[in-house]
């Protein structure tokens, strides 16, 4: 496995529980120590006792002939961040393929579990072929993790695409997956390729489109919740990623956006539908600032806690979380920001105090807004929240409160396409 990242170190673990050997080859002297000596470098719920679990069957290096060395699969689960232009960054893939041993015995198969534009799987068979390792088979194998619930997705998946050149190699990885029960879709490389960024991209139409509604229903006095659920009961729907809120971040979603729309760019097709998506998130975050403004006027010299700060609850990921966006917005307005998170503790956030507890969070603060939908936040609008602010606001940037209990407690209240009032059918 190589990259022990979120995608790595999960996917690799996982498949030792599933019975494999598995070794997990990283270029970080740090990461590699840090495991070796049973410490989790990334936060993810239950991945630490799955490692536990399987030490017997899990080794941790540097070395890439250690990593090879009798090796049935080597996966590739490294980085492709955005570059400037907005494709794919494939200089860890490259890395990976260019320093693969010639001597590669038997019929090892390169799986790649990294992201990838369409052609990548093309590609790389022709550098493996030009490098002398024909026989070495390639399988695209895209990965459908999401942080925070990354093991369980691994073990009840919905789907497991392979796309390959050779049905056999297909098989092979398949049968590697042995113990789990679900679909699986085989295909060609450029088609399994294509659908992790077409799942992701279609994932972040909805939750841009659930956000447009919310907004109209501002403008109309609709209650976007009330009309989300009347949505999604419809079975053609179904009710998921229909959440307003203030948009989606992490290092998936705005990736593989990016990337599908630069590909069909880059291919003579002009995806308008993604440009809109992308558009319409940006604008999301910044709608808190004018929900801010509307009731405290200036911002200059007013106190903002801002409650969650990782993009999403149950990890401590940072890559493009709101939370970014919103803290460098109310700081330009002239604002005094705090932070709480009960796991992300970033160093970047320039500017930003960081608070141990919410209740130091709030203390003094003109506003409150929750950000990262964290379990702990659904008791914000206590009587030590309302005393401890000096003007108890909250704006709700997940709609994880109920707004008519919230003013009850003596809070002014906003959320994200939610009306003044409550509609009395609600259950």
């Amino acid at each position: 496995m190589f990259g022990a990242g979120y995608v790595g170190l999960v996917t690799g673990a996982c498949f030792a529980d599933l019975g494999h050997d598995v070794v997990v080859r990283d270029i970080l002297p740090e990461r590699i120590e840090r495991l070796r000596a049973g410490d989790v470098p990334i936060y993810e719920p239950g991945l630490d006792e799955v490692l536990a679990r399987n030490r017997d069957r899990l080794r941790f290096t540097l070395d890439v002939h250690e990593a090879v060395d009798g090796a049935e699969f080597l996966y590739v689960a490294v980085g492709t961040p955005p570059t400037y232009s907005g494709d794919a960054d494939l200089t860890a893939v490259w890395a990976v393929v260019d320093e693969l041993p010639a001597g590669l015995g038997n019929r090892p198969i390169v799986v790649m579990k990294s992201t990838v534009p369409v052609g990548t799987g093309e590609r790389i068979r022709e550098r493996l072929d030009a490098r002398g390792l024909a026989h070495v088979g390639y399988v695209s194998n895209p990965e459908f993790l999401a942080e925070g619930t990354a093991v369980e997705d691994f073990r009840k998946t919905d789907r497991i695409v392979v796309g390959a050149f050779d049905p056999e190699d297909a098989e092979r990885v398949v049968e590697l997956h042995r113990g789990i029960e679900t679909e699986i879709v085989r295909t060609d490389v450029p088609s399994a390729e294509l659908v992790k960024l077409a799942a992701n991209a279609f994932l972040s139409t909805r939750i841009s489109f659930i956000n447009e509604i919310a907004n109209v229903c501002e403008l109309v006095g609709a209650d976007v919740v009330d009309v989300a659920r009347g949505v999604g009961l419809d079975h053609r729907l179904g009710p998921h990623f229909l959440r307003a809120g203030i948009g989606f971040g992490g290092s998936c979603f705005p990736k593989d956006v990016t990337a599908l729309k630069q590909l069909a760019g880059n291919s003579g097709y002009p995806f308008l539908l993604l440009q809109a998506v992308w558009e319409v998130n940006e604008l999301q975050k910044r709608r808190v600032v004018s929900k801010l403004q509307r009731h405290l006027g200036t911002l200059r010299g007013k106190t903002v806690a801002l409650l969650g700060l990782a993009f999403k609850p149950s990890t401590d990921d940072m890559r493009e979380a709101p939370s970014r966006v919103i803290a460098y917005r109310l700081l330009a307005e002239g604002a005094d920001v705090r932070g709480w998170d009960p796991v992300a503790r970033p160093d970047d956030l320039a500017g930003v105090e960081l608070c141990d507890s919410v209740l130091d969070a709030v203390r003094d603060a003109d506003a409150a807004v929750i950000v990262t939908e964290w379990p702990e936040l659904r008791s914000l609008a206590s009587p030590e929240v309302r005393e401890a602010m000096a003007r108890p606001l909250i704006v709700d940037g997940r709609n994880l409160l109920d707004p008519v209990q919230v003013r009850e407690a003596g809070f002014e209240y906003e959320g994200i396409g939610r009306p003044n009032h409550v509609s009395e059918l609600q259950p």
